[in-house]
């Protein structure tokens, strides 16, 4: 394993994620808005100079298993893409409910989801 391969390139460490209530109402009230027929996000920019991400799976999503599932994929799916995802933005990612959990799917919708987000976002002024 090279240096450049070490898991902390790669981790997902509390400064990436969403974690208090008064963060995700921030992104929920930012009007930006994306959806496909796997997942719907939600967008916001941030004065970070990385994107962060929330997720919120809702019980109408399926029983604990499949809810742990879901969160499970699309933390890994951030996670390896995050240095192809639009920086200084803040995302909160749920699954459309009847959406089957495929690792694949899940990645491919969460790049293009952000890119259109990050598209209908004013560029930011520093």
């Amino acid at each position: 394993m090279s240096v450049d391969d070490t898991p902390k390139k790669h981790g997902f460490s509390k400064k990436l994620r969403l974690r208090k209530q008064a963060e995700f109402d921030h992104v929920y009230n930012g009007k930006a808005y994306a959806a496909d027929d796997v997942l719907v996000m939600n967008g916001v920019r941030n004065e970070l100079g990385h994107s962060r991400i929330g997720l919120s799976v809702s019980r109408k999503v399926g029983n604990a298993v499949e809810r742990n599932r879901w969160k499970r994929l699309l933390r890994e799916a951030f996670r390896t893409q995050r240095q192809e995802l639009p920086k200084g933005l803040d995302f909160v990612a749920r699954p459309r409910r009847g959406a089957s959990p495929d690792f694949h799917k899940i990645r491919s919708s969460l790049l293009s989801l952000a890119e259109r987000i990050a598209r209908k976002l004013p560029e930011s002024r520093s």
